[in-house]
């Protein structure tokens, strides 16, 4: 039996399957800050057979948790001589043009523990000066004043050689050994230096709280379940061995979301749909990301808190690109100072949640308007719902503001919310030259089949689906991926001028290392598949193109195909290609795949009716048409491709599908909900 739990926000999810394939799910509340607990309760609600489990597989919020909320630990900074306040002086484009008074991001070290020591390395990775062993006992003696727990290393050109890094690790590790060291060169291979220097330095300022989670889980693992092969899913879709994670745990500042986008990928896969859009809302926010031709896109451009208005930190690590807000079944519904109706990023959380919940919350939720509106039946709560609380919540902080009914103001909540959700779809489909119509809406998480019909229509999508175990699905998605490795190394060199001997050379080399990295996992080289990509540019541009290139030995041939290939994704990226302008290559990027076994996922027979599978009628409240009695019917009892026109529901255990008129829906032989326009 394999097992995997996704610790979110509000709730802690878990996927079961078992040898023959059957499927289980449970959810269970988070447990801040003790988020290891969540984890054993969930186990323990899924009623998981402990001596059956043969593989874990875990995703956590725990690193994203303690950047945003800075609740990291203090950390120092080494660095080249003149390259102090390299992250205060950041970037030069500021993204709020106009604002006089606009502020860099505040850097995660402070000044007086950002050290400065004498060594130098060129570009080309020779040694200027050396380093001197009395300027790191000189910075370690200084750490130790101030109470520093964690030491980032980021030295000039260290990514093309990183010996003065290793050097300064191996010093420190000897003069204070219960300090955490990261090196920027163990992070990432690529150049920028405020980019790789940042990285370094929230690596460092998470990896005790990383740290901690991981051995405290392993604990309780060890101490309740007997199950030897344990993984914690990273930000680039692949899981790694618990001991790889805590080396690198700014790997995981992703860790949960792309387990579903990647589960996505697989399922699209299986129903010959290649163009998905992936859309998770949960508790506390909604995520998306645009899977094309079957390809999850991953990219090291990734920032934590950038927007519109602020600059936000770079994070040179893999990530899948994704889009999120904060905007999910517990996000609250308040009125602006401009007397507007706006929802979220606040979360009520797990605690108190929603005021369904009868947990202390005061604050009207998407969650409390999806029960008011009939989309939600309090049946399906694991407690005693108080619907006139929910009620009074509703018409006192929203309702009476506006003049309006309570039911009123719960379908403007979640219009608002819908709008936000939107928003979020735009930024990864059409506002990056996609077009919405091209693709299908896979949705999933507690919130996403009840949003995602309303969102299709607003769109133009054609086709959405809800997966089998939707509610858990980015747990789900955790047991059908490999272990995975990049390998990113900076390497540039032009087209035309390119030695293949060179080039093969460095492809070896880092294909090499990759297999001695998984020979330390205990994992067989057979079972390591590598894939290639080349990041190229045009002479003189900043910006790259990520391009698909052959294993093995490349020959003259290949290298023609390659720019040619560059040519035509350009174009396609950004609208124009220049066929006799040179190329060149600024990074190579291996992905390293470690085989794992995965369950299979069988077809459904169900011998049942649709008049079976019909539980009740009950009123919902729906825009320009107000109460309309619709039928409800139980997921668990729907039979395989029978036709259901909406308006209605469809029940299961952590989530609802609701559609609309002009909508049908029907079970695929997967057990999938398919949901399209009606045909006229």
């Amino acid at each position: 039996m394999r097992v995997a739990t996704d610790i979110g926000g509000t709730f802690t999810d878990l996927v079961y399957v078992s040898e023959e394939g059957q499927v289980g799910i449970a959810k269970s509340n988070t447990t801040p800050p003790n988020f290891e607990k969540g984890v054993m309760d969930v186990i323990r609600k899924a009623g998981v057979d402990k001596e059956q489990l043969s593989m874990f597989i875990h995703g956590t919020t725990v690193i994203i948790n303690a950047l945003t909320e800075r609740k990291g630990a203090k950390t120092g900074l080494i660095t080249t001589k003149g390259f102090r306040d390299i992250l205060e002086i950041a970037r030069g484009n500021r993204p709020d043009l106009f604002n006089v008074r606009y502020q860099k991001p505040k850097p995660f070290v402070d000044r007086h523990l950002r050290l400065e020591v004498e060594e130098r390395v060129n570009y080309k990775g020779e040694v200027l000066s050396g380093l001197k062993r009395e300027d790191i006992e000189r910075c370690v003696d200084y750490f130790k004043q101030e109470g520093v727990e964690a030491i980032a290393i980021s030295y000039l050109h260290s990514y093309v050689n990183p010996a003065h890094e290793q050097e300064t690790v191996e010093i420190i590790q000897e003069l204070w050994p219960e300090v955490l060291v990261t090196a920027s060169s163990n992070i990432t291979q690529e150049w920028r230096e405020y980019e790789r220097t940042n990285t370094a330095v929230l690596n460092a300022y998470v990896q005790p709280a990383g740290t901690t989670y991981i051995d405290k889980l392993d604990k309780e693992l060890q101490e309740h379940i007997d199950v030897g092969q344990r993984y914690i899913m990273q930000s680039n879709g692949g899981t790694t061995r618990f001991d790889n994670a805590k080396e690198a745990p700014i790997n995981m500042v992703e860790s949960g979301p792309v387990a579903g986008i990647f589960g996505a990928a697989v399922l699209g896969e299986l129903i010959g749909e290649e163009n998905i859009i992936a859309f998770d809302i949960g508790g506390t926010t909604a995520k998306c990301s645009l899977i094309e031709d079957g390809e999850v896109k991953v990219s090291t451009d990734y920032y934590i808190e950038r927007d519109s208005r602020n600059a936000g930190y770079p994070i040179k690590a893999p990530v899948v690109d994704i889009v999120e807000i904060g905007n999910g079944g517990g996000s609250i519904a308040w009125i602006d100072n401009a007397g507007s109706l706006k929802v979220g990023p606040q979360s009520a959380g797990a605690k108190p949640g929603p005021v369904a919940y009868g947990l202390g919350g005061t604050e009207p939720t998407t969650t409390d308007a999806n029960l008011l509106t009939g989309r939600l039946s309090p049946k399906n709560f694991d407690y005693d719902v108080d619907m006139n609380r929910v009620r009074e919540a509703i018409q006192q902080k929203v309702g009476n503001h506006f003049d309006i009914s309570a039911e009123e103001a719960a379908l403007g909540i979640i219009r608002i919310a819908n709008s936000n959700m939107l928003n979020a779809l735009k930024l990864i489909s059409i506002r990056k030259g996609h077009n919405p119509q091209d693709f299908t809406l896979l949705a999933f998480g507690g919130g996403g089949s009840m949003h995602a019909p309303a969102l299709a229509l607003e769109l133009g999508v054609r086709k959405v689906v809800v997966p089998i175990a939707s509610p858990v699905f980015s747990a789900w998605g955790m047991l059908m991926t490999d272990l995975r490795h990049d390998y990113i190394q900076t390497f540039i060199k032009r087209m035309n001028g390119l030695s293949l001997d060179e080039m093969n050379n460095q492809w070896k080399k880092i294909e090499k290392h990759a297999l001695a990295h998984y020979e330390d996992e205990g994992m067989e080289a057979d079972k390591v598949e590598f894939q290639r990509f080349a990041d190229m540019r045009y002479l003189g541009q900043e910006h790259t193109v990520k391009v698909p290139v052959p294993n093995g030995d490349w020959t003259e041939e290949d290298k023609q195909s390659i720019i040619e290939e560059f040519h035509r994704l350009h174009e396609k990226n950004y609208t124009f290609k220049l066929e006799d302008a040179q190329t060149e290559i600024v990074n190579l990027h291996v992905i390293a795949l470690g085989k794992v076994p995965k369950p299979t996922i069988g077809k459904i027979t169900r011998n049942t009716s649709i008049e079976e599978a019909k539980k009740e009628e009950r009123n919902v409240y729906y825009e320009a048409k107000g109460w309309v009695n619709t039928p409800v019917y139980d997921r668990e009892k729907l039979p395989v491709n029978k036709v259901i026109s909406g308006p209605a529901i469809v029940e299961e255990k952590a989530a609802v599908t609701v559609i609309y008129e002009d909508q049908q829906l029907h079970l695929d032989a997967y057990g999938n909900i398919i949901i399209e326009m009606e045909e006229k």
